[in-house]
């Protein structure tokens, strides 16, 4: 079996990817956004984090969450909204992708990757740029022109708390698009 190494520090900041099985596009749906939800708060109550920045796309999230001192746990916070979504949202009448012999040997539901990304965020700079590249996914992506019109991010909320400040994403739009898109 390969070992994956995993960031290893207590507490902290992590970035992260969590993608769908076969990049299906149905996590905007409502009924998928309120099964996501309710996994979400029943693995925050068992297992604190605070999420920092988050953007949910058709077929799959970014999130950056902060870990209570002392616990590093973010791989069984990530089983158990992966298993309480697929349990929520296949009792809502929510349909699976078709799955590989594999998947099907080891009992997995076609709903999400076996995996996810993450990354230990290293410094204020490190943060700054992974919130920006969460809430300029959509954009890159397509789906909006303009990260306030996507309805499924913090963005908002950080316009709102006067985190970004008016004129803020032109001033930081060129830097994006150099670091995320490669132009």
């Amino acid at each position: 079996m390969t070992n994956y190494r995993r960031a290893n520090f207590e507490g902290g900041c992590y970035f992260f990817t969590v993608v769908t099985h076969r990049r299906g596009g149905f996590l905007t749906d409502e009924r998928a956004r309120s099964c996501l939800r309710a996994a979400w708060e029943e693995t925050r109550q068992r297992s604190h984090f605070d999420v920092v920045a988050l953007c949910l796309l058709p077929d799959h999230l970014h999130c950056i969450w902060e870990l209570p001192e002392g616990d590093r746990d973010f791989p069984l916070r990530w089983s158990r909204i992966k298993a309480g979504f697929t349990r929520r949202y296949l009792c809502a009448g929510g349909a699976e992708s078709r799955q590989s012999p594999s998947r099907d040997r080891k009992r997995e539901r076609g709903i999400w990757q076996r995996r996810f990304w993450e990354h230990q965020i290293r410094d204020e700079k490190d943060l700054q740029r992974h919130i920006n590249y969460i809430h300029y996914n959509p954009v890159k992506h397509g789906l909006v022109e303009r990260a306030e019109d996507w309805a499924w991010s913090t963005y908002r909320r950080y316009v709102r708390e006067g985190i970004y400040g008016s004129g803020h994403w032109d001033d930081i739009q060129a830097e994006i698009d150099k670091m995320f898109v490669g132009e």
